[in-house]
C-alpha cells in the first residue's frame, strides 16, 4: 500500500478515536430538569430563618440549595414535598455534602418564626425555613422563577382562613448563588403534583459533575 495512504488512514483512525473518546468522557447532561447553562443570576435578598438569623444571598455561597415555596397551613403539596425531600436527604448529601433544603413561606402573615421552627423540624431538623414580608418576598420568589398569590376570604364566617396558591417546583441554586436548574412537578390524574425524586437525584448528580468539570 502506498506510504501516503497508510499515513492518511492512520491519521483518520486517530482522529476518529479522539472524537469518540471525547464523547465517551463528556459529562452527561440532565434529562429531566430545566437546566440553565449558563446559570441564572439571582438578585440580592434579605430573609430571616426559623431562628431569627438573617439569611441573604451570601448564605447560599458554597452550598447546593434546593428551594421550595410553601406555607405551614398548606394541606397537601407542601407536607408531601417536604416529606419526599426528607426521604432523599441522605442521598442528596451523598451526592454533595454541602446540600441543603430551604422552605420559603409564602404566608408570612400566619407563619411566624416560632411556627416555622416547629413546622420544619417535624420533617427534618437540618432543613431551613425562611420568611420575609411581601415587599421583600415577592421580588425574591419572582427572581427564583416561582409565583404565589393569596385568595382572601370575604365571608366573615371564614374566621381569617384563606388559601395560598403557589408554585410546586423545586429550584436548585449552585454554590455561586445562581440558579442552576428547576425541577417541575409531575401530576397524575387524581394525585398531588410532585417532583419525581428519582429523576431529581439522577439529574442532581449530573449537574454537580458538570459544575465541577
Amino acid at each position: 500500500m502506498n506510504k501516503f495512504v497508510v499515513i492518511l488512514l492512520s491519521l483518520i483512525a486517530c482522529s476518529s478515536g479522539a472524537i469518540g473518546f471525547h464523547y465517551l468522557t463528556k459529562p452527561a447532561q440532565p434529562e429531566f430538569a430545566l437546566y440553565y447553562q449558563p446559570s441564572r443570576s439571582l438578585t440580592a435578598f434579605n430573609l430571616n430563618d426559623q431562628f431569627g438569623q438573617q439569611f441573604s444571598k451570601q448564605s447560599l455561597q458554597d452550598k447546593w440549595s434546593f428551594v421550595f415555596l410553601g406555607y405551614t397551613s398548606c394541606p397537601d403539596v407542601c407536607p408531601t414535598s417536604l416529606q419526599s425531600l426528607n426521604f432523599i436527604y441522605a442521598d442528596l448529601k451523598a451526592i454533595n455534602p454541602n446540600s441543603q433544603v430551604l422552605l420559603v413561606t409564602a404566608d408570612p402573615k400566619r407563619d411566624s418564626q416560632e411556627k416555622l421552627a416547629q413546622y420544619i423540624a417535624y420533617f427534618n431538623e437540618e432543613f431551613i425555613a425562611l420568611r420575609a414580608e411581601h415587599d421583600e418576598l415577592f421580588p425574591f420568589t419572582r427572581s427564583l422563577g416561582l409565583m404565589y398569590s393569596i385568595t382572601e376570604e370575604s365571608d366573615p364566617q371564614s374566621h381569617g382562613h384563606y388559601q395560598v396558591d403557589h408554585s410546586a417546583s423545586l429550584v436548585l441554586i449552585n454554590p455561586d448563588g445562581n440558579i442552576a436548574a428547576i425541577f417541575k412537578p409531575e401530576q397524575a390524574l387524581g394525585q398531588i403534583p410532585q417532583v419525581n425524586t428519582d429523576k431529581l437525584l439522577s439529574d442532581y448528580k449530573k449537574i454537580v459533575v458538570l459544575y465541577e468539570s
